[in-house]
């Protein structure tokens, strides 16, 4: 029995298919999910989510967001959703460094919303920083796998 995953950011839905098996950052850790799960609504954290179809996994990096679970679909509604092979990490890197510039010029205690906005920038870019070197430690693209 499949399971329907769709996975949707503010821009567009980045992918809807029947797969096997989902693997996602939840709130309390990593949670798999397989066809007839228990319905649940739980929060998605920066990090990798994994599907299998067909015995070949793909992943991706995903930002925040929500998960629904209904026992036949889950859905991903999350801020970044992004396949390996599109993260440049020079591009993430320099990111990462302009945003810990940016957390040292704000006070503590001062301008909150800024600081949780930078902080989350900064968990979603790690997040595909993280993906991407697994890629280059392994040296397979998620078509490979």
């Amino acid at each position: 029995m499949p399971l329907k995953l769709e996975i949707v950011t503010p821009e567009a839905r980045i992918f809807s298919d029947d797969v096997d098996t989902v693997v996602l950052p939840g709130f309390e850790g990593e949670m798999g999910i397989l066809p007839t799960h228990a319905p649940l609504v739980t929060i998605l954290k920066p990090g990798e989510l994994r599907y299998t179809k067909g015995g070949k996994t793909t992943e991706m990096a995903v930002g925040e967001g929500l998960v629904e679970v209904t026992g036949t679909t889950t859905r991903v509604l999350t801020d970044m959703a992004i396949h390996s092979d599109a993260i440049d990490e020079k591009a993430v890197e320099e990111a990462i460094a302009r945003a810990h510039k940016s957390l040292e010029s704000l006070k503590p205690g001062e301008q909150q919303e800024e600081i949780a906005a930078v902080m989350a920038m900064i968990q979603r870019s790690t997040a595909q920083l993280h993906l991407k070197r697994k890629r280059h430690t392994t040296g397979l693209t998620h078509e490979q796998r």
